[in-house]
């Protein structure tokens, strides 16, 4: 069997699609270009935000609450982050799609985070995977690389440590945290991470930060002095309306479109207004 020969961002000769890889999100730091990154969670979806042409698909651990229904991020498995990053892959034909190792399934344990890893790359047909904590993650860092798994690394508020912090407020305004927070990035620089997420931490902070590593710099509630931006899909589509944080923009009001359309629906079915003789065989 021949293959295809592959240029260099892994897209077939002659294809237009061009596939977004960690070395891309290198050079567009580098350009100063900067990086779009959403997350899904389902085939759907993810069709949609692949096609709009979005660099980064974070299958998120937000699963835990957007589909899930929980207050935090601790209870999603990882067989259940497998399943939504394998829907999400059967979708996306050009964006970096990477996947968060869920609670539980890489902290203290170097040898179970390269095997989480591993299930994830293998049965999802992931391209990254990411994990919470600076210093203290280092040897799981280290042990998933080993085999060749490409790793985001993840700063500021950590979702998972939510019962440690006790709170979501916003990170590292104390001097001391600020420069521990810095000195993490570097950590996770030198130990390999292709890009780092800096969530909901003082905007000049988070500016420090891009400016003191080489590898991106992605911002959740962190200004506009990183390297790009993630959101939540169903925040910024406006679906989730119990979630406003001041740095949430909505770009849509689906919670609204959707409830009128099935209000609109229910009353065409109640009436027999639904379905009309062209709808029908």
């Amino acid at each position: 069997m021949t293959m295809k020969k592959l240029d260099k961002n892994l897209s077939p000769v002659g294809s237009s699609v061009k596939k977004i890889t960690t070395k891309v999100l290198q050079e567009m730091k580098a350009k100063g270009e900067k990086i779009s990154m959403l997350t899904a969670y389902d085939y759907s979806l993810a069709s949609l935000v692949d096609m709009a042409g979005i660099d980064v698909i974070l299958v998120g651990d937000s699963a835990s609450n957007v589909m899930a229904g929980h207050e935090t991020t601790l209870p999603i498995t990882l067989d259940q982050m497998i399943y939504h990053a394998a829907s999400v892959i059967r979708a996306v034909k050009q964006s970096l799609v990477v996947v968060d190792l869920p609670f539980g399934s890489y902290q203290g344990n170097s040898k179970e985070a390269l095997t989480s890893s591993i299930r994830i790359m293998k049965e999802a047909g992931a391209h990254a995977v990411k994990l919470e904590g600076g210093r203290e993650v280092k040897e799981s860092i280290d042990r998933i690389l080993t085999a060749g798994i490409p790793v985001m690394g993840h700063l500021g508020l950590t979702p998972q440590s939510i019962y440690k912090f006790g709170t979501y407020a916003v990170r590292a305004r104390e001097e001391e945290e600020s420069e521990r927070l810095i000195e993490d990035a570097k950590i996770l620089e030198e130990t390999g991470v292709f890009a780092i997420v800096v969530e909901k931490i003082p905007a000049k902070l988070a500016a420090r930060v891009a400016q003191s590593v080489n590898v991106p710099v992605i911002g959740i509630g962190a200004g506009s002095g990183v390297d790009g931006q993630v959101l939540v899909l169903h925040d910024m589509l406006g679906i989730n309306k119990e979630f406003s944080p001041r740095f949430l923009r909505r770009y849509a009001d689906l919670h609204k479109v959707i409830t009128e359309s099935i209000n609109a629906y229910i009353t065409d079915v109640k009436t027999g207004d639904f379905p009309n003789e062209q709808e029908q065989y």
